[in-house]
């Protein structure tokens, strides 16, 4: 069976000069010769033939089999049997799955091989009697079979063209972050229509003194060294030209040499795409890159849509960590801190990337049962007597019953976080005395980022410790109230750290 990538490289072939392979199968030589003087000279396309020889149906096997792209199969019936030629259909149908080359049967013994079961029974595109194929009809015949492989060809390419149209946007459509979708959008281009030098990708952001600037978001190849960089002072004049009229236009710009294509959508973010030092596109190409614009500027749409949505949910979720924060006299920014800093120790321990965005957003809601604690209780100046402390010690398994309701990843997580943000390496924690990795490090992780964070923050009824302070804290308590080994991972991101904690300052 022809390979999908052999076949669409083939099939591109057909637009770009190539002879169009023959193959005479017939046991008489003088067959072979009068067709070889008769279609010599015969252009199609302005493509001449190719000739390619068998004289039995064993060596027409061989032929077939190193031969995929052949275009007319021209067949004797009976040679080394009176089968032989039929056989050979069935072998080139079935055992090769070869459904493109256009098989004509030539016989000398019609009466062998009568043309109505032939046709009937036959994956064969056409049928003649030697007797009657005059020098005319012979050429006539090449005319009509190749101008039936030029068109099954062309919807090969086409369905291949839109299979991978497709497989590239639902690549793309796996990505939520803009820089990995602008790095799905190059890499994929190329399985539409192929990429030579490479391509950059442009969007554009606001520069508060010159207003709207297109600056490379992603690129490939020779364009890497562009990236994060404004188009006008990277690129040449003539690029710089090409990318300004597509973005003024707003439309795709096709030049002999390169192409730029532009997309937007309803909010009226913009962006272009470059693809330089390519042949020109093919009619077919064309329009692959245009059903391929219009998945992506979807994709786009689906990116921001899903941008908006979870910004929302984000919102949300510190709206309602603030509500419980606010409620103790701690401010709505030590919940966004302890979801960056535990994201920090996350990634810096080994999570997964996505993992650790996620306990970003779990993080926050670490005490949101603390609604369910009485004011009197969660406010009160001093020291809780023994009962108090168990009722406030409840606020750890409230807030994850009110979360683990919910199906979501995130407020499962968010749940666990809540259950276990107050247990202890040692075993010394509550509410359920866990110890050791028996913890989650979603709880571990997020108990020593809450601890820096309270620890090095300026509260109503305390002053914030001192850097050597929270440090010497912190490090008595590892093996005992902290996991050992995110406490040497906190102490190696220290400085970013305490740079979380600088750039959202509490407002008291």
């Amino acid at each position: 069976m022809v390979e999908e990538d052999e076949l669409f490289e083939f099939a591109a072939e057909v637009e770009r000069g190539e002879p169009w392979n023959v193959l005479v199968v017939d046991d008489e030589p003088a067959v072979h010769e009068v067709t070889k003087l008769v279609l010599g000279t015969f252009t199609f396309e302005d493509r001449p033939l190719k000739f390619f020889h068998a004289y039995s149906a064993a060596q027409a096997r061989d032929v077939m089999r190193s031969t995929p792209d052949l275009a007319v199969l021209l067949l004797d019936v009976v040679m080394e049997s009176d089968q032989a030629g039929l056989d050979l259909v069935k072998f080139v149908r079935g055992e090769l799955d070869n459904h493109f080359v256009r098989i004509v049967l030539r016989t000398g013994q019609p009466g062998q091989a009568p043309e109505h079961e032939v046709i009937t029974n036959y994956d064969i595109n056409d049928y003649k009697d030697k007797t009657e194929l005059t020098a005319q009809k012979l050429r006539t015949m090449m005319y009509a079979t190749l101008r039936a492989y030029r068109d099954v060809m062309l919807i090969e390419r086409n369905r291949l063209g839109l299979e991978r149209v497709i497989a590239a946007s639902a690549h793309i459509f796996s990505h939520q972050k803009s820089h990995e979708f602008a790095s799905a959008v190059l890499g994929q281009l190329s399985n539409v229509v192929g990429l030579e030098k490479g391509a950059l990708y442009c969007k554009t952001v606001e520069v508060p003194s010159t207003g709207e600037e297109l600056v490379v978001a992603a690129a490939t190849g020779d364009y890497a060294r562009y990236i994060n960089t404004p188009v006008d002072s990277a690129l040449p004049p003539h690029l710089v030209a090409s990318v300004h009229q597509a973005f003024e236009r707003k439309q795709n710009l096709f030049a002999d040499d390169h192409y730029v294509l532009h997309f937007t959508d309803s909010h009226a973010t913009e962006s272009l795409l470059y693809v330089g030092e390519t042949p020109r596109l093919r009619d077919i190409d064309y329009r692959l890159v245009q059903l391929f614009c219009t998945n992506v500027s979807i994709a786009f749409e689906n990116l921001h849509l899903n941008k908006e949505l979870f910004e929302s949910q984000l919102e949300m979720v510190y709206l309602l960590a603030g509500a419980a924060e606010t409620r103790s006299r701690e401010t709505a920014n030590h919940v966004r801190r302890v979801g960056l800093l535990a994201e920090l120790i996350g990634l810096r321990s080994g999570l997964e990337e996505n993992v650790a965005s996620m306990l970003r957003f779990a993080a926050p809601l670490h005490d949101i049962g603390k609604i369910g604690i009485p004011d009197a209780i969660l406010n009160k100046p001093g020291a809780h007597t023994p009962e108090e402390s168990v009722v406030m010690r409840t606020h750890a398994e409230l807030g994850a019953q009110m979360l683990a309701s919910s199906k979501r990843p995130l407020m499962q997580l968010a749940a666990q976080v809540a259950r276990e943000h107050h247990e202890n390496w040692d075993g010394s924690g509550y509410p359920r005395g866990l110890k050791g990795e028996d913890i989650g490090v979603a709880g571990r992780i997020v108990a020593l980022a809450d601890v820096f964070d309270a620890l090095g923050s300026n509260r109503c009824y305390k002053r914030a410790w001192g850097r050597e302070e929270v440090k010497a804290f912190i490090r008595g308590q590892s093996g005992r109230k902290f996991d050992p080994r995110l406490v040497e991972v906190l102490f190696g991101a220290w400085d970013e750290a305490e740079e979380i904690r600088r750039s959202l300052p509490d407002i008291l």
